[in-house]
């Protein structure tokens, strides 16, 4: 029963000796009986009852009965009554043997040592710990300090006292763990210079890896006729750059070749700048170089042609008609825009017979020009002037010319620095005639109606001037206009059925037809208006 006294043997009340029969008086005179072995514990119950025992005290527990040395007294196991003598008499009382074995690890009697070796050490008790408190595994080595918790009360121990054991040597002193203190800070210093490398490599390099970002394969060079990139790679052959350099001015800007003996068509304010004795150099797509001369220009049509020679591989730009165009129709336009060669952009046809005029500059009217233009959302920009434009067959149906700047610049270029999305370019079918005009005759030729108009008129519709700009008639005699019968004063309103707001719209009318052709106009006069028909005759240009 654990009753809370020492785990070790100890006399309970069914262990604990009889009490002793009547017999000799313990003191009776005779030799002491020579000790013998104790009897083995009867197997079977005691044939007399057992007094009750007491309560055991919390003493250490009486030794059992052992045999003594002849001649040593045995003592009182708890130091009360007197010694034995030797006893009297021929036999030895007789005793009631215990009801179990004796301890053969008990110690002996008070008083005396036995003839044994010292008992091993005292096993003691170990506490159950309390509820709730973790129960360490047992493992080798040294242990690891826990965590500090709460204390637990701890159990009276009872030790077994053995006066003859030799004591217990003195717990050692614990060893302060500055070895493992100092490998655990060792230990968080590599870390953190591990940790920092790598922090360092990854923000530099990105990761540990390289990065292999996906991307298609390769295709075929080739792409579907009428895009942009086949019209682009079929027209870049006949474009090339010009460079011109004057005594006082220098440009750049863009032609097409007409033919392979070198002809080369641009607008007339690309080569203005060279003048008489300036340099004209022409760059080819495929990064070729070569002078060029002039052939011949016409301000009134801003058109020029230069020719090229010694140059072989010559690839012509094929030629469309205008007439075919219309509106909504996509169109590519190539040049060199602020020097860039071979720039390609693209867009729309957004209008066609737009009028404009370009240029000025002289102040005295003769180097204005009149087109009836294409008109496109392409990007046109400073440096594609004399470019093409181009439809989705790749043949050229204008020549591109001018631009409108947000300003009211005079310049064709529009003295502004890119494009707004209004360019404008000379129909092919008006350039064609004055190129092939230039290079067989070195000049272009005008249709007229032998009339002068006047300029600073601000009402609707064209009206002929009073008197011509020298001073003279401004109704030319034996002219077209005098045989169709317009007088001075006369305002034209209509050119085969389209509607003339100002002089300038009348002219470009006149100016995309050719000389010989038939005209009907409309003409008022005071308040009567009528119908003529009028032959343009011709003029040379300048």
């Amino acid at each position: 029963m654990n009753d809370g006294t020492p785990t070790g043997p100890r006399a309970t009340w069914w262990s604990s000796p009889a009490p002793r029969r009547p017999g000799p008086a313990p003191h009776s005179p005779g030799p002491a009986p020579r000790p013998g072995p104790v009897p083995e514990p009867l197997g079977g119950p005691v044939s007399e009852p057992l007094p009750d025992a007491p309560q055991a005290p919390d003493d250490p527990p009486a030794p059992r009965f052992r045999p003594v040395p002849e001649g040593i007294a045995g003592a009182a196991p708890d130091g009360s009554g007197s010694a034995v003598g030797p006893a009297t008499g021929a036999a030895p009382a007789f005793r009631r043997q215990p009801l179990h074995e004796p301890d053969t690890y008990s110690t002996p009697p008070y008083g005396g040592p036995g003839p044994w070796a010292p008992a091993p050490p005292v096993q003691r008790p170990v506490p159950a710990p309390a509820r709730g408190v973790p129960v360490p595994s047992p493992r080798t080595g040294p242990a690891q300090p826990s965590p500090p918790g709460p204390p637990v009360p701890q159990p009276s121990q009872w030790m077994r006292y053995d006066p003859w054991n030799p004591p217990q040597p003195a717990p050692a002193p614990k060893r302060r763990r500055r070895g493992a203190g100092l490998a655990v800070v060792i230990l968080a210093l590599v870390t953190g210079v591990i940790g920092g490398g790598v922090g360092a490599y990854v923000e530099r390099n990105g990761s540990f890896t390289d990065i292999r970002l996906p991307q298609a394969g390769r295709e075929s060079p080739d792409r579907a006729p009428g895009s942009v990139a086949a019209i682009a790679a079929g027209a870049l052959p006949g474009v090339v750059t010009l460079h011109v350099r004057g005594n006082d001015e220098q440009g750049t800007g863009t032609g097409i070749v007409l033919d392979r003996e070198g002809h080369i068509l641009t607008n007339n304010h690309v080569v203005e700048p060279a003048g008489s004795t300036g340099d004209i150099s022409v760059t080819f797509s495929g990064g070729q170089s070569a002078r060029a001369e002039l052939v011949g220009k016409d301000s009134g049509y801003d058109l020029a042609v230069v020719r090229v020679s010694g140059v072989s591989g010559l690839r012509p730009m094929p030629l469309g008609n205008s007439d075919n165009v219309r509106v909504g129709d996509p169109v590519v336009a190539i040049g060199a825009p602020f020097d860039l060669a071979n720039t390609v952009t693209s867009g729309i046809i957004s209008a066609k017979e737009r009028p404009i005029t370009a240029g000025g500059e002289k102040g005295d009217g003769s180097d204005i020009s009149y087109v009836d233009a294409l008109q496109t959302d392409a990007p046109i920009n400073p440096g594609n002037s004399g470019g093409p434009l181009v439809d989705t067959g790749g043949r050229v149906i204008g020549i591109n010319s001018a631009i409108r700047a947000a300003g009211n610049s005079a310049d064709p270029e529009g003295g502004q620095s890119g494009s707004i999305g209004l360019g404008f370019a000379i129909p092919v079918n008006q350039a064609k005639r004055v190129a092939e005009q230039l290079i067989n005759k070195g000049r272009a030729i005008h249709p007229v109606i032998g009339a002068t108009l006047d300029m600073r008129y601000a009402g609707d519709g064209a009206r002929v001037a009073a008197k011509a700009n020298d001073g003279g008639p401004s109704v030319a005699a034996g002219g077209p206009g005098a045989a169709a019968g317009i007088e001075p004063g006369d305002i034209v309103t209509v050119v085969d059925g389209e509607r003339v707001h100002t002089a300038e719209e009348l002219i470009v009318r006149i100016r995309a037809h050719e000389p010989g052709d038939r005209l009907r106009l409309g003409v008022r006069r005071g308040s009567r208006s009528r119908s003529v028909t009028l032959t343009l005759g011709s003029a040379d240009g300048t």
